[in-house]
């Protein structure tokens, strides 16, 4: 496993408007505005999921991870709780150092501590980046999907 270039740290956020959480968070989900970022950020602690915020040795954010335990159905797993990671994103500048490998590390043992027995994840069909980080992570690639929908009143 690659070591962590230079001394990171690695933390929970400072509440739920952490500024280097809401940046990365930005950096990942563009489409999203700060108030509905800081509106998830604010509903993901008040659940439990796990955070964490990597931050450099001079305090640039360089990388976090969210994960989640899901009880509905989890798409290609068999058991209930599912850890679930909700998003996990590394600064350009910051990867391939074993910084996205620490975190998720992290986030699976929380989701074995959590009573969950498997770890999922998800990514849009045609993120070739993402299907390969998930595999570089030991994920195992279990079905593809296209959802539909249909509305049944006009608009």
């Amino acid at each position: 496993m690659p070591q962590l270039a230079g001394p990171m740290q690695i933390s929970a956020p400072r509440g739920a408007e952490d500024p280097a959480w809401l940046a990365l968070r930005l950096a990942l989900w563009p489409q999203s505005s700060r108030e509905e970022h800081l509106a998830a950020m604010a509903d993901a602690l008040a659940r439990g999921h796990y955070i964490r915020v990597a931050l450099a040795a001079d305090g640039t954010a360089a990388a976090f991870i969210e994960a989640s335990r899901r009880h509905d159905y989890v798409n290609g797993t068999g058991s209930s709780p599912v850890g679930f990671l909700e998003g996990v994103f590394v600064v350009p500048r910051f990867r391939r150092r074993g910084v996205a490998r620490e975190l998720v590390a992290g986030a699976a043992q929380w989701a074995a501590r959590s009573g969950c027995s498997e770890f999922a994840s998800d990514a849009l069909l045609d993120n070739a980046a993402a299907h390969a980080l998930h595999r570089a992570l030991g994920f195992e690639e279990t079905e593809r999907v296209v959802y539909f929908r249909r509305w049944l009143a006009e608009r």
